[in-house]
């Protein structure tokens, strides 16, 4: 994450940058320092790359454009299945030579041949897909004899882009092989140079830090350089599940490591979803947001960040998640003289206040490394934990979250909080009498449920749920051992849920905020099919719709689905969430349903509960539910909401405005806002102001 390397800032100088290695990461990337804390001075990232020859420039976009021709030539009538459900595993090559060209990402002579290999191994897979060849022998499966790297694309649901994947294939595994596998996720280091294409080179040549005896290992691209948040935290879930629908995965046995910014996604995918490894093993990296920034950059952002902001830290902070682990048994790896083991030792101290004690292997007299002594005792223990992974749901959970997007560890399902952004808690035990005991903080809406075969108490009869005082009789088990119940909290106690309780408008998961929450999932930009009366306003509206669309491609590699306000379908209404530009002047969806928005235009002001500002010169930002489908969101005049300041360094990328806020354009867009907040806010529980 910290390696350094020299690099042109602008067209007539350079600055040398010292070096500072990357080791397991083994990647390019600019050094964070106190220099990246001059939002006046951005450099740009991705940092600008060689200069092509517009003849070799024109040659590999004829190339990829010819690719396509040839695919879509195989079913001309778009009927066939099987080539349908190949297409990513092809068109992510010209699609990655193509955004190589579009954001000037070749640094090197060498990466332009990388380029042209990888239209030729499209140009190899489309004839063996014209051949009838099936998915094992299109991305290249060989007999099994020796380790094989493959490297491939799925399609995401967020915006339909083909993502590149990795997997590390183990010898012995042959095509249709049915035996399932441990499968380990290794998430790579800060790559401000790491383009698509340089990616899927070189994983195809390089199968990384570890690769384990009889075990698949996911390398996950996780769309650029955001630390696999966001859009990278989906890029990781959903490259995980279309492996799995390829290969034979051991559900039982799948782990998530990672070495420097890695080593970060490793802490935040165990801490939120501790449920789904049989162990973690981060290294390096960072855990948190602000103390990280005050040691490695000497930014003090808690004295300069507002307080949704900092509360919106916790989204990915760690610390507060600690007591998951107690669902994830961890390994914890730093270089002994590594700054970055601060990551580690933050989570140390989080660790030990909820009764964890961390092990964490420490690579004597090492830098930004990983230790080959440390690597046998890493590896030893990771082989042990594979081996006792356990199927069965436990019986006693122990859950922490402060938002409804991570709502779930195995049979507890927390359906509503309090209020948000403050830890919910629920700690739940099955004895043998079938009796479940709950103690919860901060929730108001619990499930339980338990899949076939899952219930770990006596085979029939009814439930017995004691829960904060409140004793309820839940129903009986059900004869192949499922069992489940909804419960919600009044004021006084528990009791099972009624359908209204299940259906009222309030905050729940996939529905509870913030803004950046709507960019996790399918979604569509709606601009303005007509112009405000407010200049200022409407140049906002024009400059900043753009800036967020580009920001999207170049920052998440996104393919940007947008539409004017007039030819929105029922279709993109019923499967994606609205990103509407504008105001109830020029874009006619969000005038269709600005009555039901919590947000009201007047002649003079824009209001948001008890905050008013004129409303010359000033636009309202917010998220809610769709009033035309309450399933999906609805977002006002935003795409994600940290900007060019913050891709400087991972531990920026934080949300930068929570469900809503009133904000004053006059002065227009910088590298950190979209104008001047005035007044910035949560809705409550039941989106309310």
């Amino acid at each position: 994450m910290q390696n350094r390397l020299s690099r042109c800032i602008c067209s007539l100088s350079f600055v040398l940058v010292a070096f500072a290695g990357i080791g397991a990461a083994g990647l390019s990337a600019i050094a964070d320092g106190p220099a990246d804390n001059r939002a006046d001075q951005v450099r740009p990232i991705p940092p600008p790359g060689i200069e092509l020859d517009a003849a070799v420039s024109d040659g590999l976009m004829k190339r990829c454009e010819s690719i396509r021709t040839r695919f879509i030539a195989i079913d001309l009538e778009g009927k066939d299945v099987k080539v349908q459900s190949l297409a990513s595993e092809v068109l992510v090559f010209p699609r990655a030579v193509e955004l190589a060209i579009e954001f000037g990402q070749f640094y090197k002579p060498r990466e332009i041949e990388s380029a042209g290999k990888l239209l030729d191994e499209a140009e190899r897979r489309i004839t063996v897909i014209k051949d009838g060849g099936d998915w094992g022998e299109v991305v290249g499966i060989g007999d099994g004899v020796n380790q094989k790297l493959i490297v491939g694309g799925y399609q995401s649901k967020i915006d339909g882009s083909f993502q590149p994947y990795s997997v590390v294939l183990p010898a012995g595994m042959r095509k249709c092989d049915p035996r399932p596998r441990r499968l380990d996720i290794w998430f790579h280091g800060r790559g401000e140079t790491l383009s698509e294409v340089g990616f899927l080179t070189k994983q195809q040549t390089n199968a990384g830090e570890y690769a384990p005896v009889d075990t698949l290992v996911l390398h996950p691209y996780g769309r650029y350089c955001n630390a696999f948040k966001f859009a990278g935290e989906v890029d990781v879930l959903e490259s995980l599940e279309y492996v799995k629908s390829r290969l034979a995965v051991d559900p039982a046995r799948i782990s998530v490591r990672g070495f420097s910014m890695g080593g970060a996604a490793c802490w935040q995918m165990a801490t939120h979803h501790a449920d789904r490894w049989f162990a973690a093993n981060p290294g390096a990296g960072f855990s948190e947001t602000p103390e990280f920034l005050s040691f490695f950059q000497n930014e003090d952002a808690r004295a300069t960040a507002p307080d949704y902001q900092q509360s919106l830290w916790q989204w990915y902070d760690c610390p507060p998640w600690a007591g998951n682990l107690k669902q994830c048994p961890t390994i914890a790896y730093s270089g002994e003289i590594d700054k970055q083991k601060q990551a580690a030792d933050v989570m140390e101290t989080a660790l030990r206040g909820v009764g964890i004690d961390l092990v964490h292997v420490i690579g004597p007299n090492t830098a930004h490394k990983i230790h080959p002594d440390s690597k046998t005792k890493i590896e030893s223990t990771m082989a042990t934990l594979a081996r006792i992974a356990d199927t069965v749901a436990p019986r006693r959970i122990e859950f922490t979250t402060v938002t409804l997007r991570y709502h779930q560890m195995y049979w507890v399902d927390v359906q509503g909080l309090a209020q948000h952004w403050k830890p919910a808690e629920v700690v739940a035990d099955v004895d043998s009498a079938s009796r479940i005991r709950i103690k919860t903080d901060n929730v108001t809406h619990l499930n339980l449920q338990f899949g076939p075969g899952q219930w770990p108490g006596a085979t029939s009869g009814p439930v017995k749920i004691e829960i904060d005082g409140t004793t309820i009789i839940g129903p009986a088990i059900r004869s192949d051992r499922s069992w489940n119940v909804s419960l919600v909290r009044s004021e006084k106690e528990w009791a099972t849920a009624s359908e209204e309780a299940t259906t009222e408008l309030r905050k729940r998961p996939g529905l509870q905020g913030p803004i950046d929450d709507a960019l996790m999932d399918s979604f569509v930009f709606v601009m303005p099919g007509d112009k405000s009366s407010d200049k200022v306003v409407q140049q906002w509206v024009e400059s900043e719709s753009v800036h967020a669309m580009d920001q999207w491609r170049k920052h998440f590699r996104g393919d940007v689905r947008q539409t004017v306000d007039r030819d929105l379908t029922d279709q993109q209404i019923a499967s994606s969430n609205l990103i509407l530009f504008g105001d109830v002047e020029s874009n006619e969806v969000i005038a269709r349903i600005a009555d039901e928005l919590p947000v009201e235009w007047s002649d003079s002001d824009v209001t948001i509960g008890e905050h008013k500002v004129p409303r010359t010169g000033h636009v309202p930002i917010l998220i809610f539910p769709n009033p035309l489908n309450p399933n999906r969101y609805v977002v006002i005049n935003s795409g994600f909401t940290f900007r060019e300041y913050d891709y400087l360094n991972n531990a920026r990328q934080t949300p930068k405005l929570p469900d809503w806020a009133l904000v004053d354009v006059t002065g227009g867009a910088t590298s950190q806002a979209a104008g001047e907040v005035k007044a910035a806010g949560f809705f409550d529980e039941k989106w309310q102001p």
